[in-house]
This record gives structure tokens, sequence and C-alpha cells, in this order.
């Protein structure tokens, strides 16, 4: 099954957490905060203006993305845990 998300809204695959601390303490699963970064997997089409044009997005499959905490909706899609938001949720694109 394929994935294709409509207008403004961008599919996002979160990048694993740490899963030690600086000074070496292993952090168990249930401790763990969600990683606020992550890689764009899909994008929409864009958002139409007032004039019904269609404004493509700032970013493209395969950006490194950072996002708000609480942002997006998780969706289990193939047997992967995904992240489904708006590109306003996003707050930058990570560049190396």
């Amino acid at each position: 099954m394929k994935f294709r998300p409509l207008h403004d809204r961008v599919v996002v695959r979160r990048t694993e957490g740490e899963e030690k601390t600086a000074g070496g303490i292993i952090i168990p699963d249930s401790a763990k905060e969600k990683p606020m970064q992550g890689e764009v997997v899909a994008v929409g089409s864009g958002a139409r203006d007032e004039a019904g044009k269609v404004q493509p997005l700032d970013v493209k499959a395969g950006d490194k993305v950072l996002f708000g905490k609480w942002s997006g909706t998780e969706v289990k899609i193939n047997g992967e845990e995904l992240l489904i938001m708006k590109e306003s949720d996003i707050m930058g694109v990570l560049e190396s």
C-alpha cells in the first residue's frame, strides 16, 4: 500500500532517540522522550491560495526536519509508525 498525503500535509518518519545519556547511562524505552526531528517521507501537492492557485511546499521527501513535540497525528502504515502533519507544524529543515 502506498500513501500520498493531500494538499499541505507531510508524512514524517521520526528519527531514533538517544539510547544512552552523556554519562553512559542506558535509558529504558518507557523513560525515553520521543524525538522532535525526523525525515520527510512524502509530501502533498501544496496548499491553495486565495486565488485558487496551488502553492508548492517548501519541504521535499528526504529532508531532515524539526517539528513541535505534539505535532502531527501518529499512524501506522505497512507496520511502520509515521506522523502526518501540516507543513506549518514543521519548524525548519536541518541542513548538513
